[in-house]
């Protein structure tokens, strides 16, 4: 007999060589039927796969990340089989799953696919599908792999990396494949699917290899679901931040100029700067303190606090003076410079703790197919803070951060998020520097404050930074797509490698803890994710216009400018559209600004002093009339619903 432990902490025994799926029916036929795919100790196995020891076993279904993993990579297999079909003689290579569906990457060789082919492919993964075909596991010799896949120049470069006694196959159907595990029950589950796109992918990501066809697909175990998603993706067009940013005339890119560096245009100007004096105040009562640093620095700053053995592969290369042997970098990180500014005089435990914080704009060289839009440029700036104290202040100043991490949020309208506690690897420690006693002791911080401040959490092995623990705060957008923005991190070790110090009340010298902390991330990724969760409809405080004057005619204009003055008087951002149109052409026009209030102005309001209030996207539902103090008063209570006062 062995003893199984599930997730709830309940055990129970069975025979030795008992499957996951059984352990499920144990459970419930109803469950049992749902469950598609399983860990063991930690390692996915098959739902079929005997268990032979004591241990922990999670059972996934479709609602479970890993259930759909499952679910995504044997569709994965489908349709490289259904490839090897229509395009004989192609090479596969690897297929895995991703977020929200899977690819296979494949040596067409002298074929094409191309999009008339997709609807064929779909259609022959759902008739294999139907046959049920069980997924199955089997252990080969490293010599029968290589047999198996001697033609298949890729296949073979994998399993000449691969120990003897570690290699499986999968078989369904008529197909085998090189693979690691980790599949559903069988193919009928697979009710849905579709190929999404294709494009081209290097072996193995590396340019100087041959480029390959990369297949896209999802798959669902419901057409509805599929249909769903793709209802999804369609809002997601609509929504796409490059899209609205051009539109509403926010920011742009030039070849000239270079990829990946945007050029921010006076709408987007002025709604950065909003952006970035609504954290300064928050920050200023928090008592923080502004620096500026340079946007470049010797190498040596860099080798010296880590980054450049870390990064120095994503940087820029160096800039060379006409001094010999001295060389510089773009800015990578603001944390050296922020040690520096530390450095400049002694402290006392009585001056901790110290908060430096900088929107500082940093560098580094992102391969151009991976930049995005403005969620992966080459130049960005973050919405840096670091804090400088005494190893008892820690625990009051990181819950202070997340108080102000909690304060963008309610006031930008992320409601939905989870706390990533992100730790280091389990295993593989050669990723990080400094000592083991500082790292729990920087770990221990973060799980405690986020425990004390009753945050959702959730805990990542292995995505911790490279100098420290970090607590990530993982919001979810309207569409439901999850994002990493916010982030606080305990750091050691930075101040041993700058040899920071400050006296105690010992008057002996002791080190700081710093606190790293960017509640924005970067201000280029924050508004790009701002932009498609509100669609451009950003909360009232923040829109770049607030109100348009639209009059009737041109015999209305002195008035429009009169009701201009006193929206300014009342600090409202406004304009007047006193163009030669019809007032139907002027009302579409502010409705694709996204202008939130549109105030019709003709003779009847010119007579009475007030002004015609239509909403943006309320067509149909009428205006209201009112005066210029009335509208101020609607205006000033729906910013004070929304941006929060912070307090300390």
């Amino acid at each position: 007999m062995i003893k199984i432990t599930l997730p709830d902490g309940s055990v129970r025994e069975f025979a030795t060589g008992v499957t996951p799926m059984d352990v499920a029916k144990s459970i419930s036929e109803g469950f049992a039927r749902n469950v598609i795919s399983a860990s063991f100790n930690g390692t996915t196995v098959e739902t079929v796969t005997p268990l032979t020891t004591n241990g922990s076993l999670i059972l996934y279904t479709w609602n479970d990340l890993e259930g759909k993993k499952a679910f995504w990579h044997s569709t994965s297999h489908v349709m490289a089989q259904v490839l090897e079909e229509m395009y004989p003689g192609i090479k596969l290579t690897l297929g895995p799953a991703i977020a929200n569906g899977f690819y296979y990457d494949v040596d067409f060789e002298d074929q094409k696919i191309t999009e008339a082919d997709f609807k064929k492919i779909e259609d022959r993964v759902l008739e294999i599908s139907r046959g049920k075909h069980e997924f199955k596991l089997r252990p080969v010799s490293k010599a029968e792999a290589l047999e198996t896949y001697k033609d298949n120049v890729y296949k073979t470069e994998l399993i000449s990396n691969l120990e003897d006694g570690t290699i499986t196959f999968c078989d369904h159907d008529t197909f085998t494949d090189l693979c690691r595990g980790g599949h559903i029950p069988n193919t009928g589950l697979i009710k849905a699917m579709k190929v999404m796109s294709v494009a081209g992918a290097y072996w193995r990501g590396d340019e100087k290899n041959k480029q390959l066809t990369r297949v896209y697909g999802t798959s669902f175990p419901k057409q509805k679901d599929l249909t769903e998603y793709l209802a999804l993706l369609e809002e997601a067009k609509r929504r796409d931040h490059r899209k609205l940013g051009k539109e509403l005339e926010l920011f742009a890119f030039s070849q000239k100029v270079g990829q990946g560096l945007p050029l921010w245009l006076p709408k987007g100007a002025a709604l950065r700067d909003r952006l970035e004096q609504f954290l300064k105040r928050a920050q200023k009562k928090a008592g923080y303190e502004q620096v500026v640093t340079p946007h470049i620095g010797q190498k040596e700053l860099y080798v010296t606090s880590g980054h450049y053995a870390k990064y120095g592969a994503d940087s820029f290369q160096p800039i060379n003076t006409p001094a010999e042997g001295e060389e510089f970098l773009l800015k990578p990180m603001n944390c050296p410079h922020h040690c520096e500014i530390y450095n400049t005089r002694p402290w006392s435990y009585k001056d901790l703790p110290k908060r430096y914080a900088e929107f500082g704009t940093v560098y580094r060289y992102e391969q151009s197919g991976e930049l995005h839009g403005l969620t992966r440029v080459r130049g960005f700036t973050q919405d840096d803070a670091h804090i400088f104290c005494t190893p008892e202040q820690l625990d009051e100043e990181f819950k202070k951060v997340i108080d102000l991490v909690l304060y963008v949020f309610g006031s930008l309208g992320f409601e939905n998020f989870t706390a990533q506690i992100s730790l280091r690897d389990k295993d593989n420690r050669d990723k990080y520097i400094g000592t083991d006693e500082n790292w729990e002791k920087a770990e221990n911080a973060i799980i405690n404050a986020a425990r004390d401040k009753g945050l959702n959490t959730v805990v990542e092995y292995g995505e911790a930074a490279f100098y420290g623990p970090k607590l990530d705060f993982m919001v979810k957008d309207a569409l439901g797509r999850q994002w990493q923005l916010g982030t606080i991190q305990v750091d050691y070790n930075l101040p041993e490698r700058f040899e920071l110090t400050y006296k105690g009340s010992d008057n002996e010298l002791h080190r700081p803890v710093m606190i790293h902390r960017a509640p924005f991330g970067s201000m280029e990724r924050f508004i790009a994710i701002l932009l498609e969760h509100t669609a451009g409809n950003f909360p009232l405080w923040l829109m770049p216009e607030q109100a348009i004057i639209l009059s009737l005619s041109e015999k209305y204009e002195n008035y429009a400018k009169k009701v201009l003055e006193l929206l300014e008087n009342h600090e409202i951002r406004g304009l007047i559209d006193n163009r030669n149109e019809t007032i139907g052409k002027k009302i579409r026009d502010a409705e694709i600004q996204k202008i939130p209030f549109m105030l019709i102005v003709g003779e009847e309001e010119e007579k009475n002093g007030t002004i015609s209030i239509r909403r943006h996207g309320q067509e149909g539902k009428g205006n209201s009339t009112v005066t210029i103090e009335e509208f101020a008063a609607i205006v000033k209570e729906e910013i004070e619903k929304t941006l929060k006062v912070f307090t300390v």
